[in-house]
């Protein structure tokens, strides 16, 4: 069954080709379908276009379907092209001439909008939720191992001296960055598509902002062809928000991979978190944290794939847009995973102390050493130069002691303060 169904049958390539993985992706959005089902057909029974009975009836049948998605038991079979001819099919199936009003004053195309939009708020929440548990764990351990030196690298040259502390908290700040970007998405996503039909409205007595209340969304669309372009837009959003969340993923999992590393040995993991090799038997792998730096990587290239999907595409619908879906909702399950599986690992992380005691770590404090001659009087560039020298001719003898009392930045980490900031993100 198709809703565009004219009395013709397509060939079974086309069809194939158009339909694509449609009906897989759609098993994801049937729920959001219901529910726009269900705002529609009370729309429709508002103006006048539903009796009594037959909104009555509808009612009761999509939330017999809702059920069903919800138990795990709904399917799409291959004579059906999407979730919306399926459910058209079932309520026309049980009810007959009410089924085949449930489309009036509404194309496909908003129809997909809808569920879209419905999908991808839950789906942020369900981000920001993730995002929200691994900022309170990195705080937690930034105020746990706060006394904990950690050697600072730039150009991955021994630099100057850090702490596990401020490493910790240093994430939990950038996530408060991705949060902005995730909020941003969430507000695109708040407008109800619902009513601009294939994209110039309808000439039924539509009420939207009934809709719009009945659907929980904080406004809606109201150009209909501005409702339609939203296609393309709202992805490409979400999908810059769930990059900017994969780029931190990504950059604390390469340095867990670093600092595992023998010649670094920063910190370790139980054996149970890691993997082994077939050939080596002293390997303890790092897999986890490698394959979140690969799928977030990957995560990262989608704001691209959908810029060039929809680059160019005049106004109005295009079957490219159908492409969207591919990339967007397996997105989510992605980072959801790696977000699980980072917090559920960085609670079994081992930090091992002592590590600026290594004799390689002595140039670690000739800032410290500068900025002594500096408070001596000596200005600053001689100063630099003085204990340059003493670096070049192997006389630098640095006082340990001092960064290991030291209450500046080091220990002065403002976690209240970055919690504040996220809790006002």
């Amino acid at each position: 069954m198709k809703l565009w169904d004219k009395g013709f049958s397509t060939d079974k390539k086309i069809d194939l080709f158009t339909v694509g993985n449609d009906r897989e992706l759609d098993l994801i959005l049937a729920k959001y379908d219901v529910i726009g089902n269900i705002a529609h057909a009370k729309m429709l029974h508002k103006i006048g276009l539903l009796t009594d009975a037959e909104i009555a009836d509808l009612e009761t049948e999509l939330k017999n379907i809702l059920h069903i998605i919800e138990e795990g038991n709904f399917i799409i079979e291959d004579s059906f092209e999407d979730v919306h001819s399926k459910i058209e099919f079932l309520l026309t199936e049980k009810l007959g001439d009410a089924g085949k009003k449930i489309h009036t004053a509404r194309s496909r195309n908003d129809q997909v909008l809808v569920d879209v939009h419905l999908y991808v708020k839950d789906a942020l929440q369900e981000i920001n939720e993730g995002v929200d548990e691994l900022f309170d764990l990195l705080i937690a351990l930034a105020e746990q191992h706060k006394n904990v030196l950690l050697p600072g690298y730039t150009h991955l040259q021994i630099a100057m001296p850090s702490s596990f502390g401020l490493w910790f908290s240093a994430y939990a700040e950038t996530l408060i960055d991705d949060i902005y970007f995730l909020k941003a998405a969430y507000k695109v996503a708040d407008q109800n598509p619902l009513g601009s039909a294939a994209g110039y409205g309808s000439s039924y007595p539509i009420d939207r902002d009934y809709t719009t209340k009945l659907l929980n969304f904080e406004t809606l669309k109201f150009n209909s062809v501005a409702a339609q372009m939203g296609r393309g837009k709202l992805e490409k959003s979400t999908a810059f928000a769930l990059s900017s969340v994969a780029g931190t993923l990504s950059k604390i999992s390469m340095d867990i991979c670093l600092y595992m590393n023998q010649n670094f040995s920063f910190i370790s993991f139980p054996d149970e978190l890691t993997t082994g090799s077939s050939i080596m038997p002293h390997k303890k792998n790092p897999d986890v944290f490698e394959l979140i730096r690969g799928k977030c990587n990957k995560l990262q290239a989608l704001p691209y794939e959908f810029t060039l999907i929809t680059n160019n595409l005049p106004s109005g619908y295009h079957r490219d847009l159908q492409l969207l879906k591919e990339g967007l909702i397996p997105s989510f399950s992605t980072l959801k995973s790696c977000l699980e599986m980072l917090t559920y690992s960085l609670k079994n992380i081992q930090v091992k102390p002592n590590i600026i005691d290594d004799e390689k770590y002595r140039y670690l404090f000739s800032v410290e050493e500068v900025n002594k001659l500096v408070q001596s009087g000596v200005p600053f560039r001689d100063a630099y130069k003085i204990v340059g020298k003493s670096i070049d001719d192997g006389t630098f003898n640095p006082d340990k002691k001092v960064v290991h009392t030291h209450k500046g930045s080091l220990g002065n980490l403002c976690l209240d303060e970055i919690v504040n900031k996220k809790n006002k993100a």
